[in-house]
């Protein structure tokens, strides 16, 4: 699980003072985030959107990806927790093809419904650095593990690299629609993890 989340226990409790701001900051991001190209948001934008100072702002947020991180963050912790709980073919209990097929269709929807915080969240190629990714990397690799697959740490991050932000919105931007793009994912999955198997129908 993503051990930064802004309601981690291991945080001091928030005076209201500052709970109101953070909820300011992070109203005021998401909007600018939605309005333009995350990656071109500045922290003085987001200071102004939200009415507070630049140390207030500074003080919680040392950058704009790390603002993009929150928002996205409570969406991230909610696929990781039906990965290890949830119901099979998503959860545990599927075989591995099937399962990742299920991750890379969780992962379009999320993507879908998040492309501009996933952008600002990533940019400058800080995708490899956050902690949702090492998840998302940890659970692909123990599938790869679980089908026998050859080398599965040379692989699982080309399995994963087609799930980069910049791919997505490249791809939906060249007119792909989100069921394409995860048709395509699953054919990758069942011909990656169960080769020897027809897929599905």
């Amino acid at each position: 699980m993503n051990l930064l989340a802004e309601d981690s226990p291991h945080r001091p409790r928030e005076r209201a003072d500052a709970a109101r701001n953070r909820a300011r900051v992070l109203e005021a991001a998401a909007g600018l985030f939605a309005e333009r190209d995350p990656r071109a948001v500045t922290m003085d934008d987001v200071a102004k959107a939200a009415g507070v100072g630049r140390g207030t702002l500074y003080r919680r947020y040392p950058d704009v990806r790390s603002i993009a991180l929150a928002l996205l963050d409570e969406h991230e912790r909610n696929l990781q927790e039906k990965l290890l709980g949830g119901d099979p073919p998503l959860g545990p209990g599927a075989p591995p093809g099937e399962r990742l097929a299920a991750f890379y269709a969780a992962m379009v929807d999320l993507l879908e419904a998040h492309i501009d915080l996933a952008l600002g969240a990533e940019s400058g190629g800080a995708r490899l650095t956050t902690g949702a990714y090492g998840f998302w990397r940890a659970h692909v690799r123990s599938l790869l593990v679980a089908a026998d697959t050859p080398d599965p740490d040379a692989l699982v991050d080309t399995l994963l690299a087609p799930l980069a932000s910049e791919v997505y919105a490249h791809q939906r931007q060249r007119g792909l629609p989100p069921a394409r793009i995860t048709a395509a994912l699953t054919h990758l999955a069942h011909t990656t993890l169960s080769p020897r198997n027809a897929e599905p129908a």
